[in-house]
This record gives structure tokens, sequence and C-alpha cells, in this order.
């Protein structure tokens, strides 16, 4: 079994507690292949916290269509940020935001992996 910490230095709490559960049953082979795809695909809760800065700024939902959720981004939009407030909740709750995005991506991208082999 591949080292999850070799693979994908920049995890940490529940997103690597999740990949690691995810990669376990995995060959180092097909770790390696999930690792490169999630480090591309996988959203840095950093950038959501700064995109989610900039939509409290100016236009609101950014965020939300950064991690794949259209209708929310939209209501956001045309709302301002449902009237600031939903951009304030997102501003206090971006980490969240991420790993729901990556929880999604990691269970595709492992799908994949193992059809693929």
């Amino acid at each position: 079994m591949a080292n999850i910490l070799q693979l994908m230095p920049m995890l940490e709490g529940e997103e690597l507690v999740y990949v690691q559960g995810i990669i376990k049953d995995m060959t180092d082979s097909q770790a390696q292949q999930f690792a490169n795809i999630y480090n591309v695909r996988r959203k840095d809760p950093q950038t959501i916290l700064l995109v989610t800065l900039i939509g409290f700024l100016g236009v609101a939902g950014i965020q939300r269509f950064l991690t794949n959720q259209i209708g929310m981004g939209l209501l956001y939009l045309f709302t301002g940020g449902l009237c600031v407030i939903g951009t304030i909740v997102d501003l206090v709750s971006y980490r969240r935001i991420a790993f729901e995005c990556n929880y999604g991506v990691a269970q595709e991208i492992a799908v994949m992996v193992k059809a693929s082999s």
C-alpha cells in the first residue's frame, strides 16, 4: 500500500482520513494513478476562501461555480450572495465546501481507477 502522505502531502484532517480509506484496497500503481488525477482535480480550501472573499467584495457565487454547484452559484449571483448572508456563511464554512466537493471528486476518480484496471 502506498503512503498517502508521500503521494499527496497537501492533504490534512478529514480529507486525509477519507482518501486513506479510499486507496487502502488499491495497488500501488492504482494509488499512484488516483493521486495523479486527484491532485489535478481537487479544490484547495484556500482557493475556495479566496474566491469567496472576492465574491464578498464583488461578484457573489464564484465559489459555488468552482465547486460545480451551478444552481447555487446562479442563486448567489442573482441575489447578491443571498443578500450577503450566504457569502458570510460560506466564508466561515469554506473548508466544508471544499471537502464536500473533493469528496465527490475522490469517489468519482476511485471508481474510474478501479474500472480501468
